[in-house]
């Protein structure tokens, strides 16, 4: 019988299966969230208990819906104290520009199509993301298993709402897919939209520097033709180049040079007050802030360490180097500029290859209890992030 099950399975197509997958897990992560828009007490975004639609359009989502239909201001907020406020310009222009086009196309609401957009981009990702994993595993159980612990994540919540997170994640998964081809002068204008779709420009210049080092390195045992070192070494200077792009719209629009990162740095604001960014320090503020000296400090040290040994352990080496090299570099990035508070599990979503590295136990028991876990994480994250419960100070 079993047999029997596993030829059926080897028969439906690899995308249909990847599909199944998505689709099954759509209906898991929509019970949740709408478990809770039934309990949602009024608040600054909705009524009380709304709707799934009015229930996706919760935290910056409706940020992203300012940029749809009022773009960017041209003048910066200044708070009573003389400070940069929040505003629009800490929200990349892709993803609502495409809804935009999208609403002009259908004639749907902003609503409907950003859901849509989500959702969509989301399906694209579990699609290449089977791809990538097959690609470094040649195993089509833990391609497949890697894409249910990608639908079933804590955070898989967030690829169904009105959030540029999908589509960020579908860019990136093909750029990933892209570089293990080698096939560079595709990647040119995935980098340049991505790069305007959520901030990872910089990450993946640093990630593909990285790239080039190392297979210039390997170029005795691992040819590396003139044409591909040329352009994957200008592919990594434009990436370097994207990842400022927006710094410089803000700037040219606002007058303000630094405009964006004032922007940035407003919303950790409440947490430290106002501070000048400087690279690698918010780590430390934020552990200390959290935790209180000295403590905030030896747990970001052991956080550190842990990582590193992740890095290291046989199951992440197994994803193969670049890859590796791509969860550092975004590692190295997030450390450089991000503050942590709630939104930092969000952030670290684009570390999404790790989930290969999970995906390699076999065992019925193991997989199915780490579905089970993710699921119940999924329950703990809406809960705490998305879900408004009174003065909440916990954003997604």
């Amino acid at each position: 019988m079993a047999d029997r099950r596993l030829g059926l399975l080897r028969r439906i197509p690899w995308w249909l299966q990847v599909g199944i997958v998505f689709a099954l897990s759509r209906v898991v992560t929509t019970s949740i969230l709408l478990f809770y828009a039934a309990q949602q007490p009024r608040n600054a975004w909705t009524a009380a208990s709304p709707d799934y639609l009015d229930f996706a359009m919760l935290w910056d989502s409706h940020w992203y819906y300012i940029v749809a239909m009022s773009g960017y201001p041209d003048q910066l907020p200044i708070t009573d104290d003389g400070h940069v406020g929040e505003s629009a310009w800490a929200f990349m222009p892709v993803y609502p520009a495409l809804v935009r086009l999208l609403m002009a196309v259908t004639a749907a609401p902003y609503d409907v199509v950003a859901v849509a957009v989500s959702v969509l981009s989301a399906l694209g990702a579990a699609l290449i993301f089977y791809k990538l994993m097959l690609r470094v595993s040649h195993n089509h159980s833990t391609a497949l298993f890697s894409v249910v612990l990608f639908c079933v994540a804590p955070l898989s919540p967030i690829l169904q709402v009105a959030y540029a997170e999908s589509l960020q994640l579908l860019l990136l998964v093909l750029s990933l897919h892209l570089v293990l081809q080698r096939r560079y002068l595709w990647l040119f204008p995935v980098v340049a939209v991505m790069s305007l779709t959520r901030p990872t420009g910089l990450a993946f210049a640093l990630f593909l520097a990285l790239h080039w080092g190392y297979r210039w390195w390997r170029r005795e045992s691992e040819p590396f033709p003139r044409r591909e070192l040329a352009t994957s070494g200008i592919l990594a200077i434009f990436s370097g180049v994207m990842g400022l792009v927006w710094l410089v719209a803000a700037w040219i629009v606002t007058g303000s040079l630094t405009a964006y990162t004032d922007t940035e740095l407003a919303w950790r604001a409440p947490y430290i007050g106002y501070q000048h960014l400087i690279p690698f320090a918010a780590w430390i503020q934020g552990a200390n802030w959290w935790l209180g000296f000295p403590l905030g400090v030896v747990m970001l040290v052991i956080v550190l360490i842990a990582f590193t040994l992740v890095m290291l352990s046989p199951w992440v080496r197994r994803l193969g180097v670049d890859l590796r090299l791509w969860v550092l570099s975004y590692g190295l990035y997030l450390l450089a500029v991000f503050f942590p508070q709630s939104s930092t599990f969000r952030l670290l979503m684009p570390m999404f290859p790790l989930l290969g590295a999970l995906a390699q136990p076999r065992s019925v028991l193991y997989r199915t209890g780490m579905v089970l876990l993710f699921i119940a994480g999924q329950i703990g994250w809406v809960h705490i992030a998305w879900w408004v419960d009174g003065a909440d100070w916990t954003p997604p």
